[in-house]
């Protein structure tokens, strides 16, 4: 994050002058009037300059590179490398290095945390319409599970097919639960929907 104080006859004067040095127009900082500064008794008894703290607003992207590399620092996990990647309202991180596990956990557990946590804090004081969502990932392991769930989707469809007995999954996460229905979206001969309340929501795979 990058900020700078400044001070001057006025507020105003300060907080051109920090603009300035961070090289960014007023509508790209937040400003925090330190002390407005006082006149004097014929402009020098008392008088005092105005100071205050310009900080220069991050992009989502920065947000979210500042916020892992501290957390990432803090479990001890060096990572190699952070892609980034804008999708309309989403922005899809995927974390490679090499103790990277710690970032998982069991079955994407601290994964789904972080992700999370990370939203959180790139979405506070923004705006509804100017928030982003964040889809985490680290060595495609989202990837590959989605692999898996595709694959379970499909082979629990044909059991359902064949013994005409509706099948009701584990509980799921929306992400995971959503992976499901579009799988199966258009199959012949079953249909989905969920059931239960959050976090034991589960998805239902059932004959059309």
């Amino acid at each position: 994050m990058k900020w700078v104080e400044k001070t001057a006859k006025s507020v105003d004067e300060a907080v051109d002058l920090a603009l300035k040095e961070l090289g960014i127009s007023r509508d790209k900082a937040e400003i925090v009037v330190i002390d407005e500064g006082a006149k004097g008794i014929l402009g020098i008894i008392g008088a005092r300059p105005a100071k205050v703290k310009v900080i220069a607003k991050q992009t989502p992207e920065e947000k979210i590179e500042e916020f892992l590399k501290s957390v990432l620092a803090n479990m001890d996990v060096k990572i190699d490398r952070m892609d980034m990647v804008r999708d309309g309202e989403f922005i899809k991180v995927n974390i490679f290095g090499k103790n990277t596990f710690k970032l998982i956990g069991k079955d994407g557990e601290v994964l789904d945390a972080l992700q999370f946590l990370t939203g959180v804090v790139v979405n506070r004081g923004v705006k509804e319409d100017e928030t982003v969502r964040i889809l985490l990932d680290c060595q495609n392991f989202r990837k590959r599970k989605e692999e898996r769930l595709r694959r379970l989707a499909l082979s629990l469809a044909d059991k359902v097919a064949k013994s005409k007995k509706s099948i009701k999954l584990r509980p799921m996460t929306p992400y995971e639960r959503r992976i499901i229905h579009t799988t199966l979206q258009n199959h012949r001969f079953v249909t989905t929907y969920s059931e239960g309340e959050e976090p034991y929501r589960k998805v239902v795979i059932t004959l059309k």
